[in-house]
């Protein structure tokens, strides 16, 4: 039998990092086998699914490279992939439930549930539903119904004994049906729950195999009831353990970013972070860090998925982004900073071949320094900004120097001699005026470095000072001369 896995996002907000993960090893699954991966649209919950939420995920799962094999803008013999498009097909299989005797409509409003609930949670009672809907007369319906309450249709538990799931993970699990209660399958509006709706789709897709996240694990009894009175086989399961923050409760926005929109959009690579969560809650005897992507297809396998739940450390995937970015290539990596760069204006959209030029010397400089793609604009700025603000500790550790003004001077006067700037010819210039000055080379290499940049901190100071070019360093000396010349009035 081929292998058939899916992934089933509802659109009721951002791709989160936890879902990003289950389609992953759902992918992974897929791929190892030669088999079929997925993508369904569980959009039922009409009031909180939205149109942008889908778009979102499915351009961020392709932007992950996770691509699937059936779904949206991919077609498949078993569609539709959308759930609002396959309201008929629930509503046929409830009917068919309904004329079995295997279902029945509830008439109970939802104040009317609520009220029993805190009466049998006062009693000590595990609040399920008593069922007494179950056996209506014809009578009793029509009155209910020219009440005009809509009904729901609940399935019918015979069963009253033990449920056992077979857990690929976590090998046999044991539910007691009593505690379930008889469930709805369709709401009053027609649209059918999760369970429900699950078990038809994973049904009539083929769907063989069903690796989720191990909140869902309270569910797969209904299901496997549901399997049952359908006469459908059910897939294997897999319930894979949650991703934790650090604090060892549920990864929520508390912890910092949860969704991909945001990796995204920091500027994380993508496979830097398909690495990083193929590696929360899996791993290789090894303990392998790095993976190419053929070479995670061959070695992921579910049975060296952990049982315990994984803790997600923004740090440690800032760190491997970071790893992956030093391994770039400066033209690919150039082509994916400018957009940043654009962003802030200081590069039009179609840059000249002058600008890509400066821009790819920048991102050279700048490159073992880069964590995230974003963090281009914080760390050139003084690049593109000819009116940058003075760090003020830089300004009072390296500028405010009495020898300071008079160096810069010198400086500005080697560098006017000079028919073009190039890197050896200052440091040579530079090293000369300090010998002469009796100063150290920090000594007069920080204050100009503060004076181009208006930090302490930063790339190579002779090559940034050729990327700025004569004429833009002479004026950034002169903004710097102009400084201290303005405190010294002042003063």
């Amino acid at each position: 039998m081929q292998v058939r896995v899916r992934f089933a996002p509802s659109p009721t907000g951002e791709l989160h990092i936890g879902g990003a993960r289950t389609a992953l090893f759902n992918w992974l699954f897929a791929r190892h086998h030669k088999g079929k991966f997925i993508l369904r649209i569980e959009n039922t919950d009409l009031l909180r699914s939205q149109e942008d939420f889908t778009n979102s995920i499915i351009e961020n799962l392709k932007w992950l490279g996770l691509d699937w094999d059936e779904g949206p803008e991919v077609g498949g013999e078993y569609g539709p992939y959308f759930q609002s498009q396959r309201l008929s097909i629930y509503r046929e299989f409830a009917d068919n439930l309904l004329r079995d005797g295997k279902a029945y409509f509830c008439y109970c409003s939802a104040e009317e549930l609520e009220a029993r609930k805190k009466k049998m949670q006062a009693l000590g009672i595990p609040p399920v539903y008593d069922g007494r809907c179950r056996n209506l007369s014809r009578e009793e319906r029509e009155r209910f119904e020219k009440e005009g309450r809509k009904p729901t249709v609940r399935f019918k538990i015979t069963r009253r004994d033990k449920i056992k799931v077979k857990d690929l993970l976590r090998g046999e699990v044991i539910f007691d049906s009593r505690l379930f209660g008889d469930f709805i399958i369709l709401k009053s509006d027609g649209t059918p729950t999760f369970n429900f709706a699950n078990v038809i789709d994973d049904a009539l897709m083929r769907i063989t195999h069903v690796i989720r996240g191990d909140d869902h694990l309270s569910n797969t009894p209904r299901q496997l009831l549901i399997y049952e009175a359908l006469g459908f086989t059910p897939p294997s399961y897999a319930h894979i353990p949650m991703i934790l923050g650090k604090d060892g409760s549920k990864l929520s926005k508390r912890h910092g970013a949860t969704s991909v929109s945001y990796y995204r959009e920091k500027g994380y690579l993508p496979w830097a972070l398909v690495n990083y969560l193929a590696l929360l809650g899996w791993s290789t005897p090894d303990s392998q860090q790095f993976f190419e992507k053929e070479e995670l297809i061959q070695k992921f396998s579910l049975d060296r998925v952990n049982k315990s739940p994984a803790i997600f450390d923004p740090q440690k995937l800032e760190w491997m982004n970071a790893e992956y970015i030093r391994k770039m290539s400066t033209e690919k990596l150039t082509e994916l900073v400018i957009p940043y760069l654009i962003g802030k204006g200081w590069v039009k959209k179609k840059p000249s071949s002058r600008d890509y030029g400066k821009v790819l010397r920048i991102v050279e400089l700048e490159k073992d320094r880069l964590r995230v793609l974003s963090d281009i604009t914080e760390l050139a700025d003084f690049f593109f900004e000819k009116d940058f603000t003075y760090d003020n500790k830089a300004v009072a550790r390296r500028l405010r120097k009495d020898y300071v003004f008079s160096l810069l001077q010198k400086i500005k006067d080697e560098i006017s001699k000079a028919d073009s700037l190039k890197e050896e010819d200052l440091e040579r210039a530079l090293r000369r005026l300090s010998e002469e000055l009796g100063l150290s080379t920090g000594e007069v290499f920080h204050p100009l470095r503060v004076a181009l940049t208006g930090r302490m901190r930063g790339p190579g100071l002779f090559e940034l000072a050729v990327i700025l070019g004569k004429e833009e360093v002479i004026r950034r000396i002169d903004r710097a001369l102009n400084l201290l010349s303005s405190e010294a009035v002042k003063s």
